[in-house]
């Protein structure tokens, strides 16, 4: 088969078998987006601001999706959850709709490289 790049690449064509127990449910087992798991993921867990998770509504959303059988979906989960929150979090600290959906759409990477940018040229 054809080695993985270290580059960890994300191929949205085979978004599919990044799927898990634990997941939000966000793409289905095709992977496809599912608009009404991605509101879920906030009417359900954003309890401070409507359109963002804080830090521990984030860890809440974890708890809910826990699948016990699922140790490596579980730990792969958390690990993404908490690297994104720490990459992508607001000044309040206060992870965004619009940026959780970037992750969803591919579009995060795009955002934070403009924001790195311009914090560069400052």
């Amino acid at each position: 088969g054809k080695f993985p790049s270290l580059l960890f690449p994300i191929e949205i064509k085979n978004i599919q078998f990044g799927k898990h127990g634990s997941d939000t449910g966000v793409y289905d087992n095709e992977g496809r987006f599912v608009p009404s798991k991605f509101e879920g993921i906030f009417s359900k867990h954003a309890h401070t601001h409507p359109n963002a998770l804080t830090y521990d509504e984030l860890m809440e959303m974890m708890q809910a999706n826990r699948d016990p059988k699922d140790f490596k979906g579980r730990i792969g989960g958390l690990v993404e959850w908490k690297i994104l929150y720490k990459v992508a979090k607001d000044k309040n600290d206060l992870l965004q709709k619009e940026t959780i959906r970037g992750v969803y759409d591919g579009s995060l990477f795009e955002m934070l490289k403009k924001e790195h940018s311009t914090q560069q040229k400052k």
